[in-house]
């Protein structure tokens, strides 16, 4: 089921909770809604829903307007933080409590119960309450339940919230796997980047009501718009600057650091326009022979060193400029706390960017 918002806000009263939202998710796509809290992604699913009526716009499924439909004829499967679940009911029971509502002959009920157990991998626990089950099982009734109804569309609101770390791992895993089985087009809410980048075919930015782009996750990671998304999608040193000089693919930024070489520039800037450099810390490179090329090449000393096996932590520190470097199977070396160090910015991995605009406050 493709899904399609053409130009679809909600306002209360004055307030705006999304504002003219454009966005086309493909059918049988895993799009993920991520931003910060007060950002108007739930607001988005609730209108999909249709638990939420939109101030304008519309919405329409495979072409569809289905902006007015009632929820119930919307073909949603939904699928809460809190699960949602029939306390008294066995995992069957709450499986099928939808089902029969839809006075389905027993036959085609006890087909898509099991349908749903065998793929939520349930079916030895299909006789159990929900108060015996784990918090990761719990969920995947909540979603054998939402899957069995054979919805056009899943959404997913936060689904992982109230898991702990290892569960949610697991019940990532999990919604990839079914998603992959039964490719219905999925609706996933979520503020966690890693859960975005981990599983999404496509992933929507919204910030305050508005979105600012949409990509694969790794369009995000390795080309974002803004500096607000570069530093929301992952880890990044933000550095400011002034343009002086553009050449076809990039340019070089003059910042208290020095000058920055960059070879990836976003949208159309000029000499002498405010900019900033965004380096992921991965991108970040520790000579320790000199070099006779100086190019990106700065001297900073060593605030601080984390040693974590596989990877060492940099903080380094030039005057007000504070930059975060992850080095992995760094080479031997006797760099303590302190130490002055020369740092290499590669200018293929440095992207210069214009300033954030037009970003209000969260709701």
């Amino acid at each position: 089921m493709e899904v399609e918002f053409q130009n679809v806000s909600k306002y209360y009263g004055k307030t705006a909770a999304v504002r003219n939202l454009d966005l086309k998710i493909a059918s049988g796509a895993l799009q993920f809604l991520l931003g910060p809290s007060g950002c108007g992604k739930t607001t988005t699913l609730r209108m999909l829903a249709g638990l939420e009526p939109a101030t304008s716009g519309k919405i329409l499924f495979n072409g569809k307007d289905v902006t007015k439909l009632p929820a119930a004829e919307r073909g949603i499967g939904m699928v809460f933080q809190n699960y949602a679940l029939w306390p008294h009911m066995t995992v069957k029971g709450n499986i099928s409590y939808g089902l029969k509502l839809r006075k389905l002959p027993k036959s085609e009920v006890d087909r898509r119960i099991n349908e749903a157990l065998d793929i939520t991998q349930l079916t030895r626990f299909a006789d159990r309450l929900p108060g015996q089950l784990s918090g990761g099982q719990q969920q995947r009734v909540a979603l054998a339940r939402a899957l069995a109804i054979r919805p056009n569309v899943l959404l997913l609101d936060e689904p992982l919230s109230n898991l702990d770390a290892k569960l949610r791992l697991e019940m990532r895993d999990n919604i990839s796997r079914i998603h992959k089985q039964t490719s219905i087009t999925t609706v996933y809410v979520t503020h966690d980047q890693k859960e975005a980048l981990s599983m999404g075919s496509s992933i929507s930015i919204m910030h305050a009501g508005d979105l600012i782009q949409t990509g694969s996750p790794r369009e995000l990671y390795r080309s974002p718009k803004t500096p607000f998304i570069a530093g929301f999608i992952g880890e990044t040193n933000l550095i400011p600057g002034t343009i002086s000089s553009l050449h076809e693919s990039g340019g070089t930024v003059k910042t208290p650091l020095g000058a920055i070489k960059a070879n990836r520039i976003q949208g159309k800037m000029a000499i002498g326009d405010h900019a900033f450099v965004s380096i992921r810390p991965e991108a970040m490179s520790i000579e320790l022979k000199a070099s006779a090329d100086t190019t990106n090449r700065f001297d900073m000393n060593l605030a601080h060193l984390t040693y974590l096996g596989e990877s060492e932590q940099l903080q380094l520190v030039k005057g007000d400029i504070h930059l975060k470097a992850s080095i992995f199977n760094a080479p031997p070396h006797t760099l303590v706390d302190g130490d002055a160090v020369r740092v290499f910015i590669s200018p293929e991995s440095a992207l210069i960017l214009p300033p954030d605009s037009g970003l209000g406050a969260s709701t």
